[in-house]
């Protein structure tokens, strides 16, 4: 599978990193192809990785990951062209700067504001309630640490699924696309107590059954 990544940041770099090594092929879509930042994620990602402008990026993957700051997510999606029919894997939150509450929630989602700039596009919410630590190493002995996720589109859950599986999570399909009015808040209390109140990063969720 070719995957895009739009944002080349911690998580964009991590997953990409771990996906190329996992043996797809994968576009770092950057406004500058040839920084040293976007050289160095290429000499870590291996042979199957290269970079490219974000709209040739969004052209070329078969599944783009989004992982950029809330308050470039519009203009960018706006700027990648026509979208349809592609899996779009939504791993932001919509923070407010100083980390202490979200811009949006509780009856809309930053996943509904990007299914709705890029129409079309098959949008699945994922990767966003756990630090790009954990996406780098997601050894916790014998234990798997969970991947919530939720989307419309049945086909596009598949593809997140098993990329999640392939960097070993446990993916968990938690409902429709409206359940990230609850996974974006997930997110913020798992950014509070890695921050705030001493838990520090290394730790991940776990859902247990009986």
């Amino acid at each position: 599978m070719t995957i895009g990544i739009i944002g080349s940041g911690n998580v964009g770099g991590t997953l990409g990193t771990r996906w190329a090594r996992a043996g797809h092929d994968i576009i770092y879509g950057t406004r500058n192809p040839q920084a040293d930042d976007i050289q160095q994620l290429l000499s870590q990602a291996g042979g199957k990785a290269r970079a490219a402008t974000l709209k040739e990026t969004a052209r070329a993957g078969d599944a783009l990951l989004l992982a950029m700051p809330w308050k470039v997510i519009q203009s960018v999606l706006e700027g990648l062209g026509d979208l349809t029919g592609k899996v779009l894997i939504d791993a932001t939150n919509p923070l407010l700067a100083d980390l202490s509450g979200l811009d949006i929630g509780t009856t809309s989602s930053a996943g509904e504001k990007v299914a709705g700039w890029a129409r079309g596009a098959k949008v699945v919410k994922a990767f966003n309630t756990i630090g790009a630590n954990i996406m780098a190493n997601t050894s916790f002995g014998s234990e798997k640490p969970a991947l919530c996720y939720c989307g419309d589109d049945t086909e596009a859950k598949q593809i997140v699924k098993q990329l999640a599986e392939e960097i070993d999570f446990e993916p968990l399909d938690v409902g429709p696309l409206t359940q990230a009015r609850l996974l974006e808040p997930f997110a913020l209390l798992w950014i509070s107590m890695a921050l705030k109140y001493g838990y520090t990063r290394d730790i991940a969720f776990r859902l247990l059954r009986r």
